[in-house]
């Protein structure tokens, strides 16, 4: 980008504080759904969740960024790491460090592209897969999700997030109880200390008594 003001590259602390601030209350509106790199115990990477669930909007919360904010947003803080890129192009780790930008700031495709092109220099990079996987959901896409989530698994059985996304995804988009239950107690069977150990065992019981609902029944509907 040309020029020298705040709009072409530059950031006030104004500016870098409100965007923070955006970035945080979209990580609690976008919901339930867990980063990759939010596994337990893990201290490599700073913990991100996104989301599933909307709560209300908080009263008298400043008006939300529209789609055009985000992104040019989104594009000026991923400009440094652009320009970084230019001369170290395979360097994976970067590569996903913007997608995680782009993620935060609701660009599902872009950040896809950018995992994608993580992928395609580290291909086991398993928390790169599972945030890639949560921006398929989140773009609508909940088989290509499931079908990442999956991958994931064959190379690491255990990974927490995947088990949880995966669950999160099968019930909510697909509405498959036993195939979200079976996602859950694995995670709980390999992460018998797992942090939300109680949020996902509530889980397991909403989902256990959807499968004794009949359809077309009242509470069905």
């Amino acid at each position: 980008m040309e020029g020298n003001g705040p709009g072409a590259g530059q950031w006030t602390s104004t500016q870098a504080y409100a965007l923070s601030v955006i970035c945080l209350l979209l990580g609690v509106a976008v919901g339930y759904l867990m980063r990759g790199s939010a596994a337990p115990n893990s201290t490599a990477t700073p913990t991100r969740t996104a989301a599933m669930e909307q709560p209300p909007a908080p009263t008298g919360a400043a008006q939300q960024p529209t789609v055009e904010q985000l992104r040019q947003m989104a594009d000026t803080q991923a400009q440094p790491l652009l320009k970084e890129l230019e001369s170290d192009p395979k360097n994976s780790a970067l590569l996903y460090q913007i997608g995680n930008m782009y993620y935060d700031a609701q660009q599902y495709p872009e950040a896809v592209k950018y995992y994608e092109n993580s992928l395609k220099i580290d291909p086991k990079a398993t928390d790169v897969r599972t945030d890639m996987a949560t921006a398929y959901h989140l773009m609508g896409q909940s088989d290509r999700a499931i079908q990442e989530y999956d991958a994931v698994l064959k190379i690491d059985g255990k990974h927490a997030n995947a088990l949880f996304n995966e669950g999160m995804v099968k019930w909510q988009d697909k509405t498959d109880s036993k195939g979200a239950i079976a996602s859950w107690k694995r995670l709980l069977e390999v992460h018998p200390d797992y942090a939300q150990r109680d949020r996902v065992e509530k889980l397991i019981a909403q989902a256990e008594q959807h499968l004794t609902i009949k359809p077309g029944s009242e509470a069905a509907k």
